[in-house]
């Protein structure tokens, strides 16, 4: 199931339209709060998110999913008329997995969909991967450090993911973007940065595991 959630009807409709022509479910929200009452009910795979909204907005409803551990996981993508870099940034460091300006082609966007959900999909050949007390379970898509349960956003959790299946390989900053973010996304490197400093905050004791390397990039380290 994916959730549309844009005021402007003609716009959600043309997209609810192209994505159950494409063979989704998917349904249409004009505000936030009916949108908050469905995900009670059903957690989506997908969310296409609005920024400007009435009442609350698409960043609130964005940051809301990704405080909530039942929906971290879930991949959204910012469909929005702000264009700047600025916009881009805030958005994706806030937990959006891709951001696309409006006015956009129905293609493009389901490219952009399709792209996601396959990111998003669990990696049949690796099951379960530990570093000392650094755990990820990827039939569950659990993250524990040191036994507690950590709520990672979709980001967040494949560049732990990508360091974890390759430990004290050092990658630098365009190659994660390449990797997690995907090719097609051309971003401020930074936004790697600030994606690590808040997966270091929630890994907390093994904070250290994730290494920086100094004019590089970082690095899994196989001892903290």
């Amino acid at each position: 199931m994916i959730y549309s959630v844009e005021d402007d009807q003609s716009i959600r409709d043309l997209v609810l339209y192209a994505l159950k022509q494409s063979g989704f479910e998917a349904e249409g929200f004009a505000e936030g709060q009916s949108f908050r009452e469905a995900v009670q009910r059903e957690i989506p795979e997908l969310v296409l998110m609005d920024q400007m909204l009435p009442g609350v907005d698409g960043e609130t409803l964005l940051l809301e999913l990704r405080h909530n551990p039942r929906t971290a996981h879930v991949p959204v993508i910012m469909l929005t008329a702000k264009g700047s870099e600025m916009d881009k940034v805030r958005s994706l460091d806030n937990g959006a997995d891709d951001y696309l300006v409006k006015p956009f082609g129905v293609m493009e966007l389901l490219s952009r969909v399709k792209a996601v959900l396959r990111r998003a999909a669990p990696q049949e050949e690796l099951r379960r991967l530990e570093i000392g007390t650094l755990s990820m379970d990827l039939d569950r898509h659990l993250v524990q450090s040191d036994g507690e349960s950590v709520a990672l956003t979709n980001k967040e959790y494949e560049l732990l993911k990508c360091l974890m299946q390759n430990p004290q390989i050092v990658f630098t900053r365009e190659k994660l973007l390449d990797l997690v973010w995907d090719i097609t996304y051309y971003g401020d490197t930074r936004t790697v940065d600030a994606h690590i400093r808040s997966l270091r905050q929630k890994l907390k004791q093994n904070a250290a595991l994730i290494g920086t390397v100094r004019g590089v990039g970082y690095r899994l380290e196989v001892e903290a």
